[in-house]
């Protein structure tokens, strides 16, 4: 059969992490794989895992990623170039509004990859989950049949761009916080630079966990690495840090004085279906995104199968907890309820507390039953102070416990709120309900997307997820401040 000529990229495209639009004859004599993509869809980003690990196995794998937004948000500059940073992505990326490479290469669903030999001849396209494995001899068969003809360039490609993700500051959107008060420490998911940093309540940078290059490896502080970590919860009886690894589909803990990184749940790829639980490093998960400690349980937020898990910690087993798998607001026991994308997590030392964001919902979990104090449907969410059942929010994704009183990171509000089980009354603290960033009294201050937050010393730390930035609460002075990281 004549092999299919791969189409050119059409002129007119965005590209970044490249210094001038390439053409497909640029990347002759390298395999290459195009990634038909979306920052917005949940599923492309459960594969960059297995898109990373290609091309840490094939050095001279070229990917090339094509956005092609859905939306009017997703086709804004800035939001594509902090996606790129976040997404750890430095490979070309191309955005495509007008479908242009979507029609070229017969592409009409993300994710989809197609992939190009050395020649520039179509070898096939592919979708889902399993792109490892169906890619990987692929790749291999190619690059030995093209490096016999002597024709496969060797050695990584060299762009001559600045990247995207060198281009950032201390914090590259922070996820979550944690805080040891014990031990004078606070913990910062710096989410955008695969690492955890850990600071005083004053910003002096204590130390780093992590590389700070996406990856996932165990091993020292210097030596670990991390993809999108959010989720951290403190152990102050064990002084053992726990770690949401999201990007990683992994659970891992950091130990002192040895400072060293060890995964404890997940196989490092994202489970297709909820499976049934086991030994934590055999069992494969989706995206967890938020942790709480609880009678010798770790429960875990896991948005990628809309449930909560749970890992026994003297046996390290870990399984399904809460939820059906199935996405929706359904109160009811346990296996029966249905969460939508759980985000947060936190235990008032009795009931667990979950930001189920894609519901806007507050759940909690308590005597084997789920219910919802705050929250309607799917489709209802909004922005009102009032008493629990008829109070509104927008996408929370994170949640803490003090005095009684669950704290709302109320992310697409731009707030930070109090929600009261006793009274049932929801009010905001912090957050003027607008987008940006300014300190001041409280109800002036402006957020960008928190993402988490942790009390410290009788002070509310803030995850700004979007300014970049921790910001802290003083509920007693009611102000707001931005903490600055120094070394």
């Amino acid at each position: 059969m004549k092999p299919i000529t791969a189409p050119d990229l059409p002129a007119g495209l965005e590209w970044f992490n490249v210094d001038h639009p390439p053409s497909i004859r640029d990347f002759c004599g390298r395999v290459v794989l195009l990634a038909f993509q979306t920052f917005a869809c949940s599923n492309c980003m459960r594969l960059a895992p297995e898109v990373r690990r290609l091309r840490d196995e094939h050095p001279n794998l070229v990917v090339i990623e094509v956005h092609s937004p859905d939306l009017e948000s997703g086709a804004a500059t800035g939001n594509i170039r902090e996606a790129i940073r976040r997404a750890g992505a430095d490979y070309p990326v191309a955005i495509d509004p007008a479908w242009l490479l979507r029609r070229a290469f017969g592409v009409r669903d993300w994710p989809t990859f197609v992939l190009i030999d050395p020649a520039g001849n179509l070898v096939g396209k592919t979708a889902g989950e399993g792109l490892y494995e169906r890619l990987s001899p692929k790749i291999d068969r190619l690059t030995r049949e093209f490096e016999q003809r002597g024709q496969l360039e060797k050695g990584p490609l060299q762009s001559g761009a600045t990247l995207e993700t060198e281009r950032e500051g201390t914090l590259y959107r922070p996820g979550k916080i944690a805080a040891d008060n014990p031990g004078m420490r606070l913990f910062v998911s710096d989410t955008g630079h695969h690492r955890i940093v850990v600071a005083d309540g004053d910003g002096k940078v204590l130390e780093t966990i992590g590389s700070g290059t996406a990856g996932d490896a165990d091993g020292g502080f210097g030596e670990a690495a991390f993809y999108l970590p959010e989720g951290l919860v403190f152990d102050e009886e064990t002084g053992i840090l726990y770690v949401a690894d999201t990007g990683n589909h992994t659970i891992r803990q950091v130990t002192w004085p040895d400072r060293r990184v060890i995964t404890i749940a997940g196989t490092g790829l994202a489970a297709p279906s909820p499976g049934e639980g086991g030994p934590g490093t055999s069992v494969a998960l989706n995206a967890p995104r938020d942790l709480a400690l609880l009678g010798g349980h770790l429960y875990v937020a896991m948005a990628g199968t809309n449930q909560i898990w749970r890992m026994d910690l003297a046996t390290r087993e870990i399984e399904p907890y809460a939820g059906s798998s199935r996405e929706g607001l359904v109160d009811g026991p346990l296996h029966e309820a249905a969460f939508a994308g759980p985000s947060g997590i936190v235990t008032d030392g009795e009931a667990l507390y979950v930001a189920d964001a894609e519901a806007s919902a507050i759940r909690r979990i308590k005597r084997g039953m789920v219910e919802t104090p705050i929250g309607h449907s799917l489709e209802d969410f909004g922005d009102l102070d009032t008493i629990a059942r008829m109070a509104r929010i927008n996408h929370p994704v994170g949640v803490a416990y003090r005095n009684d009183s669950i704290y709302i990171a109320d992310t697409y509000n731009h707030k930070i709120k109090e929600f009261n089980p006793a009274t049932g009354w929801v009010l905001t603290v912090v957050g003027s309900g607008d987008r940006g960033d300014r300190d001041g009294l409280s109800g002036d201050a402006r957020l960008n997307g928190p993402g988490g937050l942790a009390d410290f010393r009788g002070l509310w730390y803030i995850a700004d997820t979007g300014n970049h930035a921790i910001r802290v609460y003083d509920p007693v002075r009611h102000v707001v401040s931005t903490m600055v990281l120094w070394k």
